[in-house]
């Protein structure tokens, strides 16, 4: 069974599915599997060619290798309809309770408490023109994954979702905008604007020092 005919098998055959292109220290070339649920584009699946260097050190350099790696609570979240990926990781009866061994069931939310929302715009690396093309291309290419990550690394569990709600390339320079939305909740107490402003400072601060973006 290929990779697609799974996701097929897990949410239908008319399951709309994309690859692209991604980076894993142990695979290379790297993709990813989306699929699109809900209005939006989730990630399933991670796969790649095994890298020679892991096979000569296992001893098996005269072999090639496949390897994938399935996102386990995605999936979950998808056939069980749980909103938030933190769920599984919490104590709470009112969520354990309603699951049963062997059995698909639709989530059913209860209270929790608000959101605090808190946008952050930048310029990806500076840009030059393609001398075939004529096309402005960026000279360090901005991956969305490693703002994702560097943003719940920085923010922890505290992060709910992350959203892009604006882009644009300046027509002119030829460098890129993005704008995102971050939401942090906690599903234990209210948070409160202060915490949040100063998660939302160490982020700015990193997306300039590690990513190389400039704050808008």
């Amino acid at each position: 069974m290929t990779l697609e005919g799974l996701m097929d098998q897990l949410f239908g055959s008319g399951t709309t599915k994309r690859w692209n292109a991604d980076y894993f220290p142990f695979t290379s070339p790297s993709f990813e599997l989306e699929i699109y649920h809900n209005d939006e584009w989730m990630e399933v699946l991670g796969c790649g060619v095994i890298h020679e260097g892991v096979l000569n050190l296992s001893g098996r350099g005269d072999r090639r290798g496949w390897a994938f790696g399935l996102g386990l609570e995605r999936l979950a979240m998808i056939l069980f309809s749980i909103p938030d990926i933190r769920l599984f990781w919490t104590e709470d009866e009112r969520f354990h309770s309603q699951f049963q061994s062997g059995e698909i069931v639709k989530f059913k939310s209860y209270s929790k408490y608000p959101p605090v929302f808190k946008d952050i715009a930048f310029w990806t690396a500076s840009a030059g023109r393609d001398e075939e093309t004529s096309r402005w291309k960026n000279s360090n290419e901005f991956v969305e994954n490693d703002f994702f990550d560097l943003v719940r690394s920085t923010a922890g569990d505290l992060v709910e979702r992350i959203e892009l709600i604006d882009a644009f390339t300046h027509p002119k320079t030829g460098r890129s905008s993005r704008c995102y939305r971050i939401s942090y909740r906690s599903m234990d107490r209210s948070l409160t604007n202060e915490e949040i402003d100063h998660l939302q400072f160490k982020i700015r601060d990193e997306c300039e020092g590690a990513l190389g973006c400039e704050l808008r």
